[in-house]
């Protein structure tokens, strides 16, 4: 099972791909290419599932999504524990509200090497092997299940892109990203353990105005911080 920071790593690539273009793309790989030049900021909600290895275990939870490249974003997840990552362009903050503990670590410590780092750098092609597939994998029909609490629409099938590390020393084997008519509408995640992390997104407004508060923390009075190196 993965650590809090390794689940940063992984998750914080949405922060450079949330958002919709509005613009039809007949393939995926293109339409990725757009999101990583064009677009700088973005919010919305997600519903976020996650399966073991063996398809097991699911853990499913919700939040809402705030980014502004580079490297700045909100994670904010409402259930079932109560959590805030902020990523602030030079720390990443960790709250967990149950624990009343904050631990905060330096950004390139806490990214690194990972899709986050690479998308909001520009270097898609230089470090990944791109490619449309089609399919997705079995906990979608979970997620699909679950994201119907955000968005009572139909959801149709979605134009896949794979993006494939070029140096298989990181802590995830593979990135998924789902588009719908254009639009950005999930995200899957393969990591170095086979566990898989998908989120659904819904109710995206790209390239809005956001203030810079939205990506400063300050630890609340009496909590525990832990500084990580």
């Amino acid at each position: 099972m993965m650590n809090r920071y390794s689940f940063v790593r992984l998750t914080a690539l949405s922060m450079s791909l949330m958002a919709a273009v509005g613009v039809a793309r007949a393939d995926a790989v293109e339409t990725l290419r757009h999101f990583v030049k064009n677009v700088q900021t973005g919010r919305g909600n997600f519903i976020q599932v996650v399966t073991s290895p063996d398809g097991k275990k699911v853990r499913k939870s919700t939040g809402t999504l705030e980014f502004q490249r580079p490297n700045r974003f909100r994670f904010a997840y409402a259930g079932p524990t109560e959590q805030l990552i902020v990523g602030d362009g030079k720390q990443v903050w960790l709250y967990d509200a149950d624990l009343n503990q904050v631990t905060v670590r330096p950004m390139s410590q806490a990214l690194g090497a990972t899709p986050a780092a690479l998308l909001s750098g520009g270097t898609l092609d230089k470090d990944f092997t791109l490619k449309a597939v089609t399919g997705t994998s079995s906990s979608a029909a979970a997620a699909t299940s679950t994201l119907s609490q955000l968005n009572q629409q139909t959801v149709a099938p979605l134009e896949w892109v794979e993006a494939l590390p070029r140096h298989q020393e990181g802590q995830f084997q593979s990135v998924r990203v789902g588009f719908k008519n254009g639009q950005l509408a999930a995200l899957e995640i393969l990591d170095s353990f086979g566990q898989r992390s998908r989120l659904d997104f819904a109710q995206f407004e790209p390239k809005v105005a956001l203030a810079a508060t939205r990506f400063q923390f300050t630890p609340p009075p009496g909590v525990d911080v832990l500084n990580q190196p």
